[in-house]
């Protein structure tokens, strides 16, 4: 289907701007902000593999400068995490090629389940994430892993991909849920422009429309992060169990009943 991008007004620009607003301020603190911005793609009738490109770019936008002022905050240090960027990056460039020819369709049956599992979790487990413990796993065998495997889905996929980081984070490594959700920014961003690169190297971006969102990512991302910085982790564990729940009933609703 070809797009006439001369139907998109000034207007239809002011829109994609506040969606950027919305998707990254979720996005920072506890993710799930693609349960926003690809369905108003999607509904101005950009076709799903474009929409999923043009979504890598905006996002890019909000995941840098939220990994960026959690950085600047002290709160995760580029070398403690290298390991998990550079298998995310392999996973996500292993994910971008994939779904470049097969169809992300199936993966809607699944990812719910694994979505549901995740809220249940949370919701029995008050004390989640609200003090650092210690590790189930050897990290850098963790970082190996999980880099692959959600590296790989959000390059493929993506929806829930913060919150799967985040709830992995806090079970095995142990971090509390203000760490976790810096160290998520980090290894989003690299997801998100490694899938990037692949998405403009098969002609799946709109540009002008990416770049419209990811300046609202910015402003959306930077006063997100600075909440998470301020609050404490009972917060972010309120906003992640609301945003989990929400990505959850989306994807229920669009694998199953729509």
């Amino acid at each position: 289907m070809e797009i006439d991008f001369q139907t998109f007004t000034l207007i239809h620009y002011l829109i994609f701007f506040i969606t950027g607003i919305f998707a990254g301020f979720i996005d920072s603190i506890a993710g799930g902000g693609g349960i926003i911005t690809v369905p108003v793609l999607l509904s101005f009738g950009i076709p799903p593999h474009m929409a999923l490109g043009t979504n890598k770019l905006q996002s890019s936008f909000g995941s840098f400068t939220a990994a960026f002022n959690y950085s600047r905050k002290g709160l995760i240090a580029f070398p403690e995490i290298k390991t998990a960027i550079l298998f995310t990056a392999i996973g996500a460039f292993t994910g971008a090629i994939t779904i470049q020819f097969l169809s992300a369709g199936f993966l809607n049956k699944i990812i719910p389940i694994f979505l549901i599992v995740i809220f249940l979790y949370t919701i029995f487990s008050p004390n989640l994430g609200v003090k650092t413990r210690k590790p189930l796993i050897e990290k850098n065998i963790f970082y190996i892993l999980t880099g692959l495997v959600l590296g790989f889905y959000d390059g493929f996929f993506g929806p829930g991909t913060g919150s799967f980081w985040v709830i992995a984070i806090v079970m095995l490594i142990g971090l509390d849920l203000k760490k976790a959700t810096a160290f998520t920014k980090f290894t989003n961003f690299t997801s998100n422009f490694v899938a990037l690169i692949f998405f403009i190297m098969g002609g799946k971006v709109l540009f002008l429309v990416g770049i419209c969102m990811g300046t609202g990512q910015i402003a959306g991302a930077f006063a997100g992060s600075r909440l998470v910085i301020l609050k404490d982790t009972n917060f972010v564990r309120v906003f992640f169990i609301f945003i989990v729940a929400a990505t959850l009933i989306k994807l229920i609703y669009t694998s199953y009943i729509a």
